[in-house]
This record gives structure tokens, C-alpha cells and sequence, in this order.
């Protein structure tokens, strides 16, 4: 693996996906304008490469392994792949499309609508690298929806045996798909989302 790997790794994938958003997500009300699609702090890893694929629908922590010649990637597309990272394990979905073969993704965010800028945008991806790759995260970051609801909230683990008894009041806390759909700082959307960080 060298830089020439790395970049074309990089183009083919923004070639892609630019690809996609022009012929597949043409008048799709979920994207967002201020957007564009854009890899973002993409290192070898792994005999592979990995980083974060922004586009205006979606942020993804993406992977791309790299294949011998005459080699196929035998996991199927929407099967589950468990990656772990200093700061933890991640679950990755098997993708597929022309132009990049099999890849693994790992949602982020989706919609992007709390993005108001490219610049934001790909400040957090930058953010979401680097504390991926700090061990001191290991026992803050998930990407387990309940997980991180559950650490939005201050939930102890002894409290997660109670969530089916919450009271009446709780109802009225909102979800994290709530929380995510209004305005917040690029703090809150990077310690918000993989949990509350104290600085």
C-alpha cells in the first residue's frame, strides 16, 4: 500500500458516490444542499483503507479492503462485520457498487440536515478519526443506538436493567433521532452522538 493506493482509493470512491447523488438521489428530499460529497481522512489500515465518506445524505466511517488480483471479498452485501479500533468495535454493513467492488460501512449520521456547511461537516469527520483512533475513548464511544441513548441520558448500567420501568415523565425526554434533528454545536454532535465527554 502506498499514496498512489490511498488516492485512488479516494477518487473512486468520491467518483462513485458523486455518481449515485446525481443519477439515484435526484429530487431526494433528504439531502442536503450545502453538502457535497467528499472523502475525509482516509489511512491505511488494516490491509485496507479507512476513513469517513461525506455526502449530503449520509456520513459514513467507511472501509475499503484491498484485493489481489483474481480475489473476490466472499461476504455478501448487508452482511454485519465487527471492526475493532483502539477506541472500541464498531459494527460495519457489507456494501457493493461498481467502480469500488465490496466495501464496510458503519453509519454516522443520516439524514445531514444538522450540518449547516461543508466546513462542519468535514470538521467532524476529522474529529470522529482521531477519537476513533484514541484508546482512551474505548469505554465512551458506540455506535449501538440504545448504547448511546442510554449514555445521552446518564444512564448507569445498573439503570439499563430498568429502562422498561421508566417513569411516566421520561416519555416526554426526547429520542436521540430528535436531539439530532435540531440545531448543535460540533461539539455536542461529536460528544453527543458517541457519548458525554467531560473536557
Amino acid at each position: 500500500m502506498n499514496q498512489s493506493d490511498l488516492k485512488k482509493v479516494v477518487d473512486d470512491l468520491e467518483a462513485v458516490f458523486s455518481l449515485i447523488e446525481q443519477q439515484r438521489m435526484v429530487d431526494v428530499p433528504i439531502l442536503n444542499s450545502a453538502l457535497r460529497v467528499k472523502a475525509v481522512g482516509f489511512i491505511a489500515w488494516d490491509n485496507g483503507f479507512l476513513g469517513v465518506l461525506i455526502t449530503p445524505w449520509f456520513m459514513n466511517l467507511m472501509f475499503l479492503g484491498l484485493l489481489n488480483e483474481g480475489e473476490s471479498d466472499a461476504r455478501l452485501p448487508g452482511e454485519k462485520v465487527m471492526r475493532v479500533f483502539p477506541s472500541g468495535a464498531y459494527e460495519f454493513i457489507v456494501g457493493e457498487e461498481p467502480g469500488i467492488g465490496c466495501y464496510q460501512a458503519c453509519s454516522l449520521f443520516s439524514p445531514m440536515q444538522q450540518f449547516h456547511s461543508q466546513a462542519l461537516a468535514e470538521e467532524t469527520a476529522e474529529a470522529i478519526m482521531q477519537g476513533l483512533m484514541q484508546a482512551e475513548n474505548r469505554s465512551e464511544i458506540t455506535t449501538h443506538s440504545r448504547e448511546i441513548e442510554q449514555a445521552w441520558y446518564g444512564e448507569t448500567d445498573e439503570a439499563q436493567d430498568k429502562t422498561a420501568e421508566r417513569d411516566e415523565s421520561d416519555k416526554d425526554l426526547p429520542s436521540l433521532s430528535e436531539r439530532l434533528d435540531t440545531p448543535l454545536s460540533r461539539r455536542e454532535l461529536l460528544t453527543g452522538l458517541f457519548a458525554e465527554k467531560r473536557e
